[in-house]
């Protein structure tokens, strides 16, 4: 833990928390570039699920803000309203819907009417190409930030005095001077976990349905690990269940639903760009080997006909070597028949 401030510039202090935090959104967005090339994703369609994207993480951070300062405030109205700290699924939510709205904004209102070449839209990939593997970057995103909770101290757990215990609430914190359950370590370890399993399955196994597992594997684990959590967390729909567990529950319920919208619905729009470029590169393959094959059989085309001239000139020469044999046989007979006849007269 290191809730205090690690250097300044200038006048801003810069802490663990926010390093943590920039690192997961940089690391995030780099894993979703490397994917989208590795499944052959164009240009135009990277760029521009990249830029909604940012719009869609700096929405996040304002809603997780906003959800929080909404939690705090049904717990206590008599502190009053302010964005004071923020929560992980009210940011998803946030972050979601914002994504999901400039998408469709773009896809269905303004690129078919731009007359703009840059706004226009000659993506090879949809949405829903992408979303088999948008979780793992949200999942990487998440575990640098809770890396910062626990840096940050917040997000802890109950006291405890067992060996996992750890000095992980900040000072001036409700647990700050007990050991408590590391609760944002396990987290931490939990997603990467997840993310590497997601990894797995959609690069080795094209796995698509990795959203679903997604919402269902973690909204089950957020609903348990908020009993272990003991940091202020406000109110939501009654005290029963904390904030977060209501919406683990949506989550899971979601992870469900999404099985079969992504089985009837997302499937059939999916343009699989790196099926496209497999089909391709095949296809450039046999070009190239019925070329080969080609360019052979015309060489042993013409080896053949060379050896058929050889063999007529061959033949043609002995037949003009027969036809001179005879016509020298031919002309000696006569010569002989000639002396022959001539004797004869002188004798008589």
């Amino acid at each position: 833990m290191h809730p205090q401030a690690l250097f300044r510039i200038g006048s801003v202090e810069i802490y663990a928390y926010g390093i943590c935090m920039a690192a997961g959104i940089i690391a995030c967005f780099v894993f979703l570039m490397i994917a989208m090339w590795k499944m052959k994703f164009n240009e135009e369609a990277t760029d521009k699920i990249l830029i909604i994207g940012v719009v869609g993480t700096g929405f996040g951070i304002f809603a997780a803000a906003l959800f929080q300062g909404l939690y705090n405030f049904i717990e206590n109205p008599q502190a009053g309203f302010s964005l004071s700290g923020m929560t992980f699924i009210g940011g998803l939510i946030g972050g979601v819907v914002s994504f999901l709205g400039v998408y469709w904004l773009y896809i269905y209102l303004i690129a078919p009417r731009t007359k703009i070449k840059l706004l226009q839209n000659h993506m090879n990939a949809t949405l829903t190409d992408a979303l088999p593997f948008i979780p793992i970057g949200i999942v990487i995103a998440h575990a640098f930030g809770r890396l910062g909770c626990f840096f940050a101290g917040c997000c802890y757990g109950m006291p405890t005095d067992s060996w996992v215990g750890l000095p992980c609430s900040a000072p001036g914190g409700r647990h700050s001077d007990v050991l408590v359950v590391p609760t944002q370590l396990f987290e931490c370890i939990f997603l990467v976990v997840l993310a590497a399993v997601m990894i797995v399955l959609y690069f080795k196994f094209r796995f698509n349905y990795n959203f679903a597992l997604y919402l269902f594997s973690y909204g089950v684990w957020r609903f348990f690990i908020e009993f272990v959590r003991d940091d202020p967390r406000g109110e939501f729909l009654g005290k029963a269940l904390t904030p977060s567990q209501i919406w683990s529950v949506v989550m899971a319920l979601a992870g469900i639903g999404y099985i079969f919208l992504q089985y009837y619905v997302f499937e059939k729009h999916m343009k699989h760009p790196e099926l496209a470029a497999e089909k391709a590169e095949a296809a450039g393959g046999a070009d190239g080997s019925n070329g080969e094959v080609t360019a052979e059989a015309e060489n042993g085309a013409v080896s053949a006909n060379a050896v058929n001239a050889d063999g007529a000139d061959g033949t043609n020469g002995a037949n003009g070597a027969t036809a001179s044999g005879t016509e020298s046989a031919t002309a000696s007979n006569a010569e002989s028949a000639n002396g022959e006849a001539a004797n004869g007269a002188k004798t008589n």
